[in-house]
């Protein structure tokens, strides 16, 4: 039985193999290119992929499309398969467009032959004028009839590294008047002297995105091509590439794919731009790719979020035609949804106070029992040591306060998590008249879970505590979103002045002992202030703990 109904790309999927496509024939492939570090918009497109693999039970590539050396590096394509290994996702084979660059080339030569394609000698602005605009048609370059002799010699030449960049470009000989502009005829080649990272000094010219792209869904047989929606005008352009192509008997190869796309995803207050992610970078707004504050996976993962989470924020935002906006508090519903079952629950006092049992014996140490995860029951109870001079959370106090403060103050009590009830008494103020200290008294007959009498009476308040004399002095981040506006530049595109000033809070706070042992990556959750994750940054002198998400849920269903 299937989970949910079908979406418009497994319907079409399914009217293939209804029409006689063999399901053996089935592959996909998830195309990033390697220029930067995959984002929550690419977990979409991920998830659709592999996620059809797994449906189908079809194998997936993980191809990048590297066919531009100035932009693309070796790192961005380690930590993408980094990223999508830690998402659980299990590709066929890794393959690169450049493991087909000779037989791109074979078929640009082919096209030159055939007429189908010549050698432009303009300059890039002259190309781009001559292309005309959406209601005007473009002319023809003075360069389209070049013999097919002529057109093969220099462009054998601009292979061998013997035109300056710019001199040349490769391009289809279409139609110069077709309403798709992209069908005007597009560039194919252009020459660049870099290296590239996998070929090294190989090549002086490299293909076109449109040029490569179907081309090596053609070469590793991909049945399903799937794009994002802005590549619906490529459509056209992808299949006239691969219709003239050296007959598909000659080439052993069974079938042409088939592209199709679907909506991105929009996520508010968030950039989807790699681009513009660069620029954060670049310009120091963030500390790198991997800033928790990042949209990126692995700031994702280092904010602390599962590879679950963003999984199921995959399927609930699912697969459309048309793009909409999706709210950024359903991908934190997501991930607190998760860690509510997995998150074992810790004792920290972000903002502390100091308060003082004046009625527990000075010398006096005991150890309280208390659960590790309510919603996990094999997770079993922790022993946290419990004394007479304690932290609390300076928010949880006021000296005078409403009916509706259910928290400490004076003269009315409280219960202190898994330990005792509690009474404020006094406070202890500094030169400037701030609270420094509460004195409080306790009930030793209200121990939790003493079976006593007192113990069972009900109090409206029940607060987290740290030990004095065993806290565990921990850094806090706690993260706030990178941008103030739901549409970052959405106004006049400069998206740097929606900035958050105060998208990052850094604190010292206390910990409980127990989380003197934490290390990079475990998560946790602070008993009423939310879900936090151990940093990487983290070293055994110093515990770095990131806030994942507050505990507090603001994405309303419907």
């Amino acid at each position: 039985m299937e989970r949910n109904p079908a979406n418009f790309i497994e319907q079409i999927i399914k009217e293939d193999l209804a029409k006689g496509f063999n399901k053996k024939n089935l592959r996909f492939r998830f195309p990033p290119e390697p220029n930067g570090y995959l984002h929550i918009g690419h977990a979409k497109a991920i998830g659709i992929n592999f996620g059809l693999g797994e449906k189908y039970e079809a194998p997936v590539n993980l191809r990048f499309d590297d066919t531009n050396p100035t932009k693309e590096e070796q790192e961005y394509v380690d930590a993408i398969i980094e990223d999508i290994d830690w998402l659980n996702y299990t590709w066929d084979k890794i393959t690169y467009s450049s493991d087909h660059f000779e037989k791109l080339y074979f078929w640009a030569e082919h096209l030159i032959n055939t007429g189908k394609a010549y050698i432009d000698s303009q300059t890039s602005d002259q190309i781009a004028e001559q292309k005309g605009t959406p209601t005007k048609a473009g002319s023809n370059s003075p360069y389209r009839e070049r013999d097919e002799q002529e057109n093969m010699k220099i462009f054998r030449e601009m292979k061998e590294g013997e035109h300056k960049e710019g001199a040349h470009v490769l391009r289809a000989k279409i139609d110069m008047a077709n309403p798709n502009m992209l069908l005007r005829d597009p560039v194919m080649y252009r020459i660049m002297n870099k290296p590239h990272h996998r070929t090294g000094d190989k090549w002086c010219i490299y293909p076109m995105y449109d040029w490569a792209h179907g081309q090596s869904d053609y070469c590793e047989q991909v049945s399903h091509s799937l794009c994002s929606l802005e590549f619906e005008p490529h459509r056209k352009l992808y299949d006239w590439f691969v219709a003239n192509l050296i007959s598909l008997k000659d080439e052993g190869l069974d079938f042409v794919p088939k592209q199709r796309e679907f909506a991105r995803l929009n996520l508010s207050y968030t950039i989807m731009s790699k681009r513009r992610m660069v620029l954060l970078v670049e310009q120091g707004h963030v500390s790198g790719w991997d800033d928790p504050r990042m949209p990126t996976i692995s700031g994702l993962r280092r904010r602390g979020y599962t590879p679950e989470s963003i999984r199921a924020f995959v399927e609930k935002v699912g697969v459309a035609k048309r793009e909409n906006l999706i709210e950024v508090s359903l991908l934190e519903f997501c991930v607190r949804d998760d860690l509510n079952k997995k998150a074992d629950r810790k004792m920290v006092v972000v903002n502390p106070l100091k308060l003082t049992i004046t009625n527990y014996p000075e010398e006096k140490e005991e150890l309280v029992s208390t659960e590790n995860n309510p919603e996990k029951e094999e997770s079993g109870k922790r022993e946290v040591p419990f004394s007479k001079h304690l932290y609390i959370e300076k928010e949880d106090f006021l000296e005078q306060a409403g009916r509706k403060f259910f928290r400490l103050t004076l003269d009315k009590e409280v219960r202190l998590k898994s330990a005792y009830i509690i009474k404020g008494e006094s406070v202890v103020k500094n030169a400037k008249g701030d609270v420094t200290e509460v004195l409080c008294t306790y009930d030793p007959k209200s121990k939790s879970g003493s079976g006593s009498e007192e113990s069972l009476r009900k109090v409206k308040g029940t607060l987290h505590w740290v030990s004095k004399n065993h806290a565990v002095p921990v850094e806090i981040r706690e993260y706030d979103r990178l941008f103030m506006t739901p549409v970052p530049g959405g106004g006049d595109g400069d998206f740097l002045k929606d900035l958050n000033p105060k998208s990052l809070n850094i604190t010292t706070g206390y910990a409980e002992p127990s989380l003197a042992r934490a290390t990079p990556g475990q998560r946790y959750q602070f008993q009423r202030k939310g879900y936090f994750v151990v940093d990487s940054e983290s070293t055994e002198e110093k515990t770095i703990f990131n806030k994942t998400v507050s505990l507090r849920d603001n994405w309303k269903k419907g």
